[in-house]
């Protein structure tokens, strides 16, 4: 299974299933740099977003794009699924899972839905199962503004089991699903999000070192350095991860870095193979 990170949660996972190639982009953010309203209205961090462009390999990648995953999508979520991501999806009329909250939404702006049938496990059409995962993205009285939507578990025969939180803080059921489903790989949000009042609404580099000790796979963290409400820099968690012991499991990817997690195809307890980045 490879991955490549494009730019904060937006990344291409690719793996093998039922004998052909799949291309699973995930919350497709596709603007280009600050061209996207800021999320910080007080102080000297705001910025028109993303702060940041997207690689120039991105092109490159998105070629390899054959299906899409959404973790939300609503009440303004742009940077999880933007009209540039709406228009590459429509265009190319590329099969959508979500949740069915977002069926509607999505079919409404014409594209290609194919909803998921609820929040247990199920079979995927990709292969093998998936799991919904609920997100909370904040605590008091900023969650009740937020979309909380869906992290998902994903399960192909021979390949690395992916968790992917989604944008969530570090919840009773995020832990239990790190602790009790062990997944070889977890993609967890550290930017530490918050608006000008309330809490933080997504992990930050402290949360990533408490998930490191529920879980004994690899981890990814994303993001980071890509929007201006996410304040967390990419040097502080490799430092609280050398300092924490747990370095060796972690990936924090530049934008438009790939990498290669390989499992046994006959042997769920083989050691997780990781490749280099490219």
């Amino acid at each position: 299974m490879h991955i490549t990170h494009l730019r904060n949660a937006t990344l291409l996972l690719e793996f093998e299933s039922q004998g052909r190639p799949i291309g699973l982009l995930v919350d497709p953010m596709l603007a280009p740099r600050g061209t996207l309203p800021a999320l910080r209205y007080l102080g000297s961090g705001r910025q028109r977003n993303p702060i940041v462009d997207l690689p120039p390999n991105a092109d490159e990648v998105l070629a390899r794009v054959t299906h899409a995953l959404i973790t939300h999508c609503q009440r303004g979520h742009f940077d999880h699924l933007d009209r540039t991501g709406k228009r590459f999806l429509r265009d190319r009329q590329i099969p959508v899972f979500c949740m069915p909250r977002d069926a509607g939404y999505l079919a409404q702006r014409g594209l290609n839905v194919a909803p998921l049938a609820g929040p247990s496990r199920q079979p995927f059409a990709l292969g093998g199962h998936i799991t919904p995962i609920a997100c909370v993205h904040g605590h008091g009285w900023v969650g009740r503004l937020m979309e909380h939507g869906h992290g998902y578990l994903i399960d192909i025969p021979g390949e690395p089991r992916v968790y992917l939180a989604g944008d969530t803080v570090l919840t009773p059921t995020v832990r239990d699903g790190l602790a009790r489903l062990q997944p070889d790989v977890s993609v967890l949000p550290a930017g530490g999000a918050r608006f000008d009042l309330g809490a933080e609404i997504l992990m930050d580099a402290a949360d990533m070192a408490e998930a490191a000790q529920l879980t004994h796979g690899a981890l990814v963290v994303n993001h980071l350095e890509a929007l201006d409400h996410c304040p967390t820099t990419r040097a502080s968690v490799r430092a609280l991860a050398q300092q924490g012991g747990w370095a060796h499991r972690l990936w924090v990817p530049e934008d438009g870095e790939r990498r290669t997690y390989l499992r046994g195809a006959m042997d769920r307890n083989a050691p997780l193979t990781i490749a280099a980045s490219a």
